[in-house]
C-alpha cells in the first residue's frame, strides 16, 4: 500500500514567496501543499484541518511565525513544525527551537535544503543548517561558563538569574521579548526613566552591552517562555 504523501501547511505573507516555495515541494511525490496562509493567525487556524506539518516565515503580520508555532505546537502536537527565515540569526534560532520548532531552514537556501529538513522533520529528527549547529556547539560550551560577576552554583552549571532581583529579572523577560522601555514602563506602571536605571543596571551586573546578548541570556536562564 502506498504511504500517503505529507501533508503541509505553506505560511508566509508575500505570494510571491510561497508560490516559488510550492513548486520546490509540487516536484515531489511524496509531499503535498494543502493550505496556504498569509500571516501567523491564520497558519495557527489552519494547522488543526488535516496537516501534518506547518512551515512557518518567522516575520508575518497579525501573529508572528514564532507565536504561531508556540500555538501550533501546544495545540496540535501532532503537527511538526519548521521555520522558515532569511534571518541567520542566533537570537531567532534560539526562540525558534524554543517555541519547540523541529528545524530551521535559510529561504536563501530553500531550494538545497527544505525537502530534507522536511523529511528529517517527519521522521522526529531535527533540521539546522551547518551555521546554525555552530551556533548551538558556541552556546552550549558559553553556557558552561558563568557572565562575568557570577559564580558557578556548586554542581559547576551556570546559575540561575539570582544576581538580579525580581524586578530586574521581570525587566529583563520583557526587554528579552523585544518591548520597548516605553512599552515595559506602562506595563509595570512605572517611569521610563526607571526603566532605563534599571536596564543600566543589569547590563552592568552581568557584564552585557546590548539588548541582544540579554536576550541570549534570558532564553538561557529559562526567563523567556516556550
Amino acid at each position: 500500500m502506498t504511504a500517503q504523501p505529507t501533508r503541509i501547511l505553506l505560511a508566509d505573507d508575500h505570494a510571491l514567496v510561497r508560490r516559488g516555495l510550492r513548486l520546490i515541494l509540487d516536484a515531489e511525490p511524496d509531499l503535498t501543499v494543502v493550505a496556504e496562509a498569509g500571516d501567523g493567525a491564520q497558519a495557527a487556524e489552519l494547522a488543526d484541518h488535516g496537516v501534518d506539518l506547518a512551515i512557518l516565515d518567522i516575520a508575518m503580520p497579525r501573529m508572528t511565525g514564532l507565536q504561531a508555532a508556540r500555538h501550533i505546537t501546544r495545540n496540535t502536537p501532532g503537527v511538526r513544525v519548521l521555520m522558515l527565515s532569511m534571518h541567520d540569526n542566533d537570537q531567532y534560532l534560539f526562540e525558534a527551537l524554543k517555541a519547540g520548532a523541529s528545524g530551521y531552514v535559510l529561504k536563501s537556501l530553500a531550494d538545497q535544503d527544505l525537502i530534507q529538513a522536511i523529511r528529517a522533520a517527519m521522521r522526529d529528527e531535527p533540521f539546522l543548517y551547518p551555521g546554525a549547529i555552530a551556533t548551538l556547539i558556541q552556546d552550549y560550551l558559553h553556557r558552561n561558563q558563568p557572565p562575568p560577576g557570577q559564580p558557578d552554583d556548586p554542581d559547576g552549571q551556570q546559575a540561575t538569574p539570582s544576581l538580579l532581583t525580581p524586578r530586574e529579572q521581570q525587566i529583563l523577560k520583557l526587554i528579552a521579548e523585544g518591548d520597548s522601555s516605553k512599552q515595559i514602563a506602562e506595563e509595570l506602571f512605572i517611569s521610563v526613566k526607571t526603566v532605563d536605571r534599571h536596564r543600566a543596571n543589569i547590563l552592568a551586573k552581568l557584564g552585557m552591552h546590548d539588548r541582544l546578548q540579554l536576550t541570549r541570556y534570558a532564553i538561557r536562564a529559562g526567563l523567556i517562555e516556550p
